[in-house]
């Protein structure tokens, strides 16, 4: 199993496929790499995919320390991968969790992106919610790290991240990265959730970025991408319909064909 170790000595694992110009995808809170499956499997016909578990997902190291996770220290690990792999600059793809630290990246390392596709994101608890709400979210996330994984399945899926008309495909494939969740690791990375503020990014990015959101996203909607779109200078907004917060594992042909075409403009421009 291929693994890099970061900077601060931190293993994770990766695959990568395909070659020519080179696509970083970051998962979500609730996913991992496998989420991108379908879009790594029609991309790599044309470009280099990486994809990666972030730390606290086996089989990425765990660290125990929670200093050890934060939106700086997860876009460090992008540059991580992308050092290893020996990669100056990529397409950055990140959804909720993983658009956030995209986000975080651009900001730290604006030189290595060559254009991002952020979806079904947020600025951070921090930097989108008021004090209270994010209490009561972290409190609720640390609930959730206690619970066995097929409660979490249960409550998670489908209402949480799809539409009530999702494939069983889908949530069965949600279920079984769920189930391989680390206690430890999600509660970590849940507390440092509550920290995260990338708010005040957004105005400086300067690269070609897509909006995807799922038209029926609960837990980051809609408005949410039209703030990003009014602060982000040459951002698009692209609605997926029939969508939830996990649009890409919900209707992966049409976010591919999103993605394919934005991927394809911004190489024009």
């Amino acid at each position: 199993m291929p693994h890099l170790t970061t900077d601060d000595g931190v293993r994770l694992y990766y695959e990568e496929t395909g070659s020519a110009t080179p696509i970083v995808f970051v998962h979500e809170f609730a996913d991992d790499y496998r989420g991108y499956e379908p879009q790594i499997r029609y991309f790599a016909r044309r470009y280099r995919c990486i994809a990666y578990n972030a730390r606290g997902y086996p089989p990425s190291d765990v660290p125990e320390k929670p200093t050890s996770y934060s939106q700086n220290r997860a876009a460090d690990d992008i540059a991580s991968v992308m050092d290893h792999l020996k990669i100056d600059k990529a397409h950055i793809v990140g959804l909720s969790w993983g658009g956030l630290v995209a986000q975080a990246f651009v900001g730290r390392y604006p030189s290595r992106v060559r254009s991002l596709v952020l979806s079904d994101t947020y600025a951070g608890w921090k930097g989108s919610l008021p004090a209270d709400a994010v209490e009561k979210r972290l409190a609720r996330c640390l609930a959730e790290s206690e619970l066995a994984p097929a409660e979490l399945v249960e409550r998670w899926v489908p209402m949480e991240f799809f539409t009530e008309d999702v494939s069983d495909e889908v949530t069965s494939a949600m279920a079984d990265i769920v189930s391989g969740f680390h206690p430890l690791g999600f509660r970590l990375m849940a507390r440092s959730l509550a920290e995260n503020d990338t708010m005040s990014l957004l105005s400086t990015i300067r690269v070609p970025t897509l909006l995807l959101w799922g038209e029926s996203d609960q837990r980051s909607p809609l408005e949410v991408a039209e703030r990003f779109r009014d602060a982000i200078p040459d951002a698009e907004l692209a609605v997926i319909p029939a969508a939830g917060h996990v649009s890409n594992m919900e209707q992966p042909d049409l976010f591919t064909s999103h993605v394919r075409r934005f991927l394809w403009s911004s190489l024009s421009a």
